[in-house]
């Protein structure tokens, strides 16, 4: 006999299985020999009263073995199928791939950047020398930049596709078990590299193909059919099918196809900074604790505030993180942030951003939000000072106008320097964060204060740019077989979102062979 039922666990016996049988002894009313077995479905922190609890929901085996069970995707050989040509290899290009395996399609992976190992050099001139080379960042290369943001997992996305075959396939490929269960799945920097290399192998064993080092410069269209790619400004690449999963930093892919006359849309994103804590600040709010106790990780938070007719949020927080430089272009600042696996850097990190409007930036050229994120990300630049230093302000001197005397002690590598982000920020972003921080601060209590540094600007939230396609088919409306995918066509918001997405598109190749 099997049963689900939730219980609560203090945190210090949540390594023991005899406690955990216990526990489903007592919510079951069976004696405890007869649980032979369980299994944990979800896991979550409950850090609403001073005590501290997980809560579990478990599968309990009741006079029966607990089975296992197996996931396995059997990759057919493509090597002579239909070719899929899918530029970029982030998580929606990568997904994509893996469908069209599943699919009986051949995928044609065609990276700008480098692979992952190659990828490495780049990052450690980034952070450095805050040298920026503009086709291998923390943006583009192998895996995107979902290689380097991390490895969070946790999605809304849960009506657009199947989120745990995407998590099953990221533990077929190395991630630990526990995103499985975890309310807020993370696998981590450290471990993201050795798991976007397995599933290369895996496209490649089962007959796909994957390129690094050539960027898309031109799409070869026929009287609205597409007919391939230009890679490298001359070497021509033909297929009828071509997956569009270049990520929200790739401008060029924008302004190719506005050049062309191939429709895209100006779209709102957010903007803001980025903000870091040490994570002892974070955990004794969040824990009503003086110190964490070893049996808990590092704190999260979540945070929203309307001020005015603007919404102001934090998101990609990183326990025990690292802020890092993420420019694709030279002369900009562009920051975001990542966790290693075990969260155990003594700070935390969120982005803090404000809601952009289309009213906001006037005109009807599509690509005028674009524009806008790119002068605001030069600005940043030039009041860091050049090698990719950014300007930073201690938060209460932030919302009370004032030049910091001095900045805490911080993640981002590259350097910080003391700065009025308000010259940085348009006024009514400035204005928005200096309303919402303090009331931040009485959501949570130690948030509010000089200890806790802004570093500008967060910029990359999400694209500024939509790339139009048809909901049924997933086709561009005026070029059949172009498939939009994902963030960079405005379609996605994070890892998992990505990937579905790309399993969508690389479904929808299929329907329309």
């Amino acid at each position: 006999m099997q049963k689900e039922i939730e219980i609560t666990m203090a945190p210090e016996s949540m390594g023991s299985e005899t406690a955990v049988k216990e526990a489903l002894s007592a919510a079951l009313k069976v004696d405890l020999a007869r649980i032979k077995g369980y299994k944990v479905l979800k896991r979550s922190i409950d850090a609403r009263s001073r005590k501290v609890i997980y809560r579990l929901q478990v599968k309990a085996f009741i006079d029966e073995p607990a089975l296992a069970d197996i996931f396995t995707i059997n990759y057919q050989n493509v090597s002579n199928a239909r070719p899929v040509i899918i530029v970029g290899a982030g998580p929606a290009g990568l997904f994509a791939a893996l469908q069209c395996i599943e699919n009986g399609l051949k995928p044609i992976v065609l990276e700008r950047g480098k692979d992952v190992k190659q990828r490495r050099r780049d990052l450690a001139a980034i952070n450095k020398e805050g040298l920026v080379n503009t086709e291998s960042n923390y943006c583009y290369g192998e895996g995107g930049a979902g290689t380097y943001s991390d490895g969070k997992l946790y999605t809304r996305s849960n009506k657009r596709g199947d989120i745990n075959k995407v998590l099953q396939i990221f533990v077929q490929h190395g991630a630990t078990a526990d995103i499985l269960v975890d309310a807020r799945p993370h696998i981590g920097t450290n471990k993201l590299p050795h798991i976007i290399t397995a599933i290369r192998e895996t496209i490649l064993n089962a007959g796909g193909e994957m390129h690094f080092d050539q960027k898309v410069t031109d799409l070869l269209v026929s009287f609205g059919q597409i007919k391939g790619v230009v890679v490298n400004g001359t070497n021509r690449l033909l297929a009828d099918a071509v997956i569009l999963a270049t990520g929200h930093s790739a401008r060029d892919i924008y302004e190719l196809l506005h050049h062309k006359g191939i429709l895209v849309e100006a779209k709102p994103f957010a903007l803001g900074v980025r903000i870091e804590h040490p994570q002892a600040i974070i955990d004794a709010a969040q824990y009503h604790c003086d110190v964490r106790s070893e049996f808990l990780p590092p704190a999260y938070y979540s945070l929203v505030e309307q001020v005015g007719s603007r919404g102001v949020f934090s998101f990609c927080m990183c326990p025990g993180g690292i802020i890092a430089p993420c420019a694709t272009y030279k002369n900009e600042i562009v920051v975001n942030g990542w966790s290693p696996s075990k969260r155990n850097n003594p700070f935390a990190n969120s982005g803090t951003v404000v809601q952009i409007m289309l009213e906001d930036v006037k005109g009807d050229d599509p690509l005028r939000m674009m524009h806008f994120q790119a002068r605001l990300e030069q600005t940043a630049f030039n009041l860091g000072g050049g090698k990719l230093v950014a300007p930073a302000q201690r938060m209460v001197d932030f919302v009370e106008g004032r030049l910091s005397a001095d900045l805490p002690k911080n993640s981002y590598l590259p350097g910080t320097k003391s700065a009025i982000l308000k010259d940085t920020l348009p006024d009514f972003v400035s204005s928005s964060l200096k309303n919402a921080l303090p009331v931040f601060g009485k959501k949570m209590k130690g948030y509010y204060t000089n200890e806790a540094i802004l570093v500008g600007v967060e910029s990359r939230s999400s694209s500024p740019v939509r790339i139009p396609r048809d909901r049924e088919t997933f086709q561009h409306p005026q070029v059949a077989g172009l498939y939009p995918c994902a963030e960079g066509a405005g379609y996605a918001g994070g890892i998992v979102s990505a990937a579905i997405d790309g399993v969508n598109c690389a479904n929808a190749v299929l329907r329309t062979v």
